[in-house]
């Protein structure tokens, strides 16, 4: 096995739920271990698609078939398949902003719609994560650097249960409290300092929510998610939700 390619433990988890396989409608993929490698080789190396080494194949070949399996929502079925093991005892939100490559922002039509957001620091993106109670990802939002945190809550908390919530500061809204309410769960979240009436908080389940700073800072150990190399926001997910299914194959 080379660097960064799946163990053979990981791959019997994801084939089954990948497409092309004997049996399945349609034409079947040219050995989709092979080819997921590649993606992850792309992943945590960071490099061009051009540099792909030769033997995972041509790396046009690869790289449209990736773009396929991003827009019929291969990658994320798949994440989703193994987040059915969670932890719901707690679910956390926070965000990170990552730092968007020059050609993220190239090719014709330029950046419309693509989740880029600028500022002093230049080009940015944001991804917006919700995590179980042991800071491992459940779903995610990517929008442009600029967007507010607790903008993306309500989205990410439709359909979830837990006994609490917990957030920082940048989530305190009147809100989205009554909403963590209305799911039958306390919000542990810390008052903003312009509030006029301090909203208690659990001090101790606070101190939790650094599992879902350790989770984005190794999720940042795969360069595509740590820095925003895609122009179409779309396949820059598809790096996300692959790096995160690898975080719950470990």
């Amino acid at each position: 096995m080379k660097r960064y390619e799946l163990t053979e433990v990981q791959w019997q988890r994801i084939a089954p739920l990948l497409p092309g396989k004997v049996g399945d409608a349609g034409r079947s993929g040219t050995d989709n271990r092979m080819f997921v490698n590649g993606c992850l080789w792309v992943l945590r190396s960071g490099a061009h698609w051009k540099d792909l080494p030769e033997r995972y194949g041509k790396w046009k070949t690869v790289h449209r078939r990736f773009s396929r399996w991003c827009h019929a929502g291969v990658w994320e079925k798949v994440f989703e398949t193994l987040t059915a093991d969670r932890n719901n005892q707690y679910l956390m939100l926070d965000s990170t902003i990552v730092r968007t490559h020059q050609q993220a922002a190239s090719g014709k039509g330029g950046p419309k719609n693509q989740a880029l957001g600028r500022s002093r620091g230049g080009l940015t993106t944001k991804i917006h994560m919700l995590a179980d109670a042991l800071g491992r990802p459940l779903c995610f939002v990517v929008t442009a650097g600029q967007v507010g945190d607790v903008t993306q809550a309500p989205a990410q908390l439709a359909g979830q249960e837990g006994a609490a919530v917990i957030a920082d500061k940048a989530y305190d809204s009147n809100a989205l409290r009554t909403l963590i309410a209305q799911m039958g769960a306390e919000a542990v979240i810390p008052c903003n300092p312009t509030r006029k009436i301090i909203i208690s908080h659990d001090a101790i389940a606070y101190r939790l929510r650094n599992r879902i700073e350790r989770r984005f800072n190794r999720l940042k150990h795969f360069r595509r998610f740590a820095t925003r190399y895609d122009r179409r926001t779309i396949h820059f997910l598809g790096f996300v939700h692959l790096a995160s299914a690898m975080i719950w194959m470990t």
